[in-house]
């Protein structure tokens, strides 16, 4: 069986999640393999969460990833921390499970460890998941996303998922689903947008003081060839300071980013699909970043987002207009 040396942080719920994750989204114009691929080579290497979606149209080849490297004898399912995300489309109580049950039947397993709504923002059943100006301004739902909570908990107590969570929700839309009434479990994550240029300190201190873990996506920066990115954003990764703590503790800028995020308490999701840097971006166990170098990397904080999701903007739900 291979070495993991992934740490395990504990939710509200009581189950682990491991404090590094392999982001699985590409465009549409990678292939479906190279998500398999990807997750093979991280499984090896020793990641053990697997972050993926039904957005991202790959899960059935992630799946057989897991599967393989279950049967080679590399990992057993227990290893294995996956989550899976509810679309906008599926926010009606009534579609919830069918919708995990789809992602289940993609992934070929018969329980997911973690399910999140993907977005606060609801849409109609049946349109397209990749949206274009024309559509947006008929598609929005009026779902209370009370109720959207309330079938994730069903799905919870069924074992379809162990644990249940949400997605890009500002601290306004947290209280809601936290002050619900009847309230039988509380969200264990909120997964966002968290990377040095865009450090998220407010909502990070509120999440922490409700005992939810927040999870960080786009850690290293754009994918520049995604359609709801801003592509004239400064590159990350060429950040000065950032450059100038790696080269001192003879480190890739990306290795600091996701080790400086472990040692703030952030589950941090790394994306890529380089077998070198996959390798590289789990070797962040091995060395630690001084409370200098974690000043300094507060201080280029720039309240910069990638993801904008301009399409969602006129959506009553839209999350980014509250300060966090």
């Amino acid at each position: 069986m291979a070495p993991s040396r992934t740490l395990k942080v504990t939710m509200n719920d009581g189950n682990t999640i491991p404090v590094l994750g392999l982001g699985t989204y590409a465009p549409r114009s990678v292939p479906k393999s190279e998500g398999e691929r990807a997750t093979k080579v991280a499984i090896e290497v020793g990641f053990r969460h697997i972050d993926g979606a039904f957005l991202y149209e790959n899960e059935k080849e992630v799946g057989q990833a897991i599967r393989a490297k279950i049967a080679d004898g590399t990992v057993t399912r227990e290893d294995i921390f996956y989550t899976g995300k509810l679309w906008n489309t599926f926010h009606r109580p009534e579609l919830v499970r069918p919708s995990l049950e789809e992602t289940l039947k993609s992934l070929q397993l018969d329980y997911i460890d973690l399910y999140i709504i993907h977005w606060p923002v609801s849409f109609k059943p049946g349109k397209k998941m990749f949206l274009t100006d024309e559509n947006l301004k008929f598609i929005s739902d009026t779902v209370d996303l009370r109720d959207t909570w309330e079938a994730m908990e069903k799905c919870k107590d069924a074992g379809l998922v162990k644990s249940i969570g949400v997605s890009n929700f500002n601290r306004r839309q947290l209280e809601m689903i936290l002050n619900k009434p009847g309230l039988k479990y509380k969200p264990v994550c909120n997964q966002v947008e968290c990377h040095p240029y865009l450090n998220q300190s407010k909502l990070l201190e509120f999440c922490k003081s409700k005992d939810i873990i927040l999870v960080a996506y786009s850690s290293l920066g754009s994918h520049r060839e995604a359609e709801w990115t801003d592509q004239k954003s400064p590159i990350l990764l060429e950040d000065p300071v950032l450059g100038a703590i790696a080269k001192k503790h003879n480190r890739t800028p990306a290795q600091v980013i996701l080790r400086y995020q472990i040692q703030r308490g952030v589950v941090v999701l790394a994306k890529s699909f380089t077998e070198k840097r996959i390798k590289e971006n789990f070797e962040v166990f091995e060395f630690q970043l001084t409370l200098e170098d974690m000043k300094d990397i507060d201080g280029i904080n720039k309240n910069l987002r990638y993801v904008i999701f301009d399409q969602f903007k006129e959506h009553p739900n839209y999350p980014f207009k509250d300060e966090y």
